[in-house]
């Protein structure tokens, strides 16, 4: 794919936003615990929805139980959103989705320059 590239960073970004100054994540949807090299970055509303792959508050450091085994674990997944970010994200998210979305080249070029800047913040600022 295109944006193969752009998951791989956004990913390994996500997860890194994510952990504490030791590198510990605690999954959105079970509060498992885990280094953020263990967890996978996954999907409130699923990647094949471009319009919200890479929209940062639909991906979270989530274990890889729940993302891969337990579809997300999509119920409390939304329930976990709304207490972070406020009552009805989740419905605005799943609203998005729903957009047409095709990114150029050259977006998906500027977006992934934007998350490699991002992930060497974030392991400088956290000492990883």
């Amino acid at each position: 794919m295109i944006d193969d590239k752009l998951w791989k960073i956004f990913s390994v970004y996500i997860r890194l936003r994510d952990s504490d100054k030791n590198g510990i994540v605690t999954c959105i949807t079970t509060g498992k615990r885990m280094h953020w090299k263990d967890a996978d970055a996954g999907h409130f509303i699923g990647r094949r929805h471009l319009a919200t792959k890479f929209h940062e508050q639909n991906v979270h450091a989530q274990s890889r139980g729940s993302n891969r085994f337990n579809s997300g674990d999509q119920f409390k997944y939304s329930l976990a959103i709304n207490k972070k970010y406020g009552p009805g994200t989740a419905e605005k998210i799943l609203v998005l989705s729903r957009q047409v979305c095709k990114r150029a080249k050259f977006e998906i070029d500027a977006l992934t320059d934007h998350y490699k800047k991002e992930v060497e913040r974030l392991k400088k600022e956290k000492g990883l």
